[in-house]
């Protein structure tokens, strides 16, 4: 049982282990790091993996000399793209198939509302959700249910890619090493979830505001008596 919530406790806090896996892996690090990234945003059971940290604490390591930053970059953000596309064909496809069953909860007009909303947001949803954790795992999933345009879906996906994994790996390899950052590392974590809410939130807002009211009874029959 120690064992299992040892390997657990491994698995979430992947990032705190990196240094010994770097030591006892070598190379095969990247390929460890690419299957992380993989799977936490090309699977919906897996929100609870490390993205964020485990960029930072990477690209600190690149910063050090233990790993090759152009690999990095290469090897994440490849990760990065399939792990959303595969995420959003899942939803596409079965996704679909267990909404539109006769037990399921979701009602028909409520998929057609997320059909709509990523017709009209989807996009800027996939790049702002790179940067929000649960939800970036979510997001694409959402986007094969909602039926959003793959060939849009796949553009957003490579720019929100390249930014998230850019963003996080380039600041862990400048200032990865400063104490005060490493002090306060979750603190800046916090803020940039923080900015990225407020921004997702703001886009949830104009969608309820584009919605029409629906007329009560009373204004329904005067609607027809003219």
């Amino acid at each position: 049982m120690d064992l299992f919530f040892s390997l657990i406790d491994m698995v979430i806090h992947f990032d705190k282990y990196l240094p010994g896996i770097i030591q006892a892996y070598g190379i095969w690090t990247y390929l460890i790091l690419f299957a992380i990234i993989f799977c936490e945003t090309g699977l919906v059971v897996f929100p609870y993996l490390p993205g964020d940290s485990l960029l930072f604490v990477a690209g600190a390591l690149a910063g050090a000399g233990y790993l090759s930053l152009e690999i990095l970059i290469v090897t994440l953000i490849a990760a990065a793209v399939l792990g959303d596309s595969a995420n959003y064909w899942i939803g596409h496809t079965l996704g679909m198939k267990v909404l539109e069953k006769k037990y399921s909860f979701i009602k028909r007009e409520n998929l057609e509302k997320t059909e709509d909303y990523f017709t009209r947001y989807g996009g800027l949803t996939i790049v702002i959700a790179r940067f929000v954790p649960f939800i970036r795992t979510f997001a694409p999933f959402l986007a094969g249910v909602g039926k959003m345009s793959y060939r849009w879906f796949i553009t957003y996906n490579v720019i929100g890619a390249i930014l998230w994994i850019c963003a996080f790996l380039l600041a862990g390899y400048f200032f990865g090493s400063i104490p005060i950052v490493q002090e306060n590392f979750n603190l800046i974590i916090y803020a940039i979830i923080g900015i990225s809410l407020l921004a997702v939130g703001s886009i949830i807002v104009e969608v309820f505001r584009s919605v029409p009211e629906c007329p009560t009874p009373d204004e329904g029959q005067k609607l027809k008596k003219e």
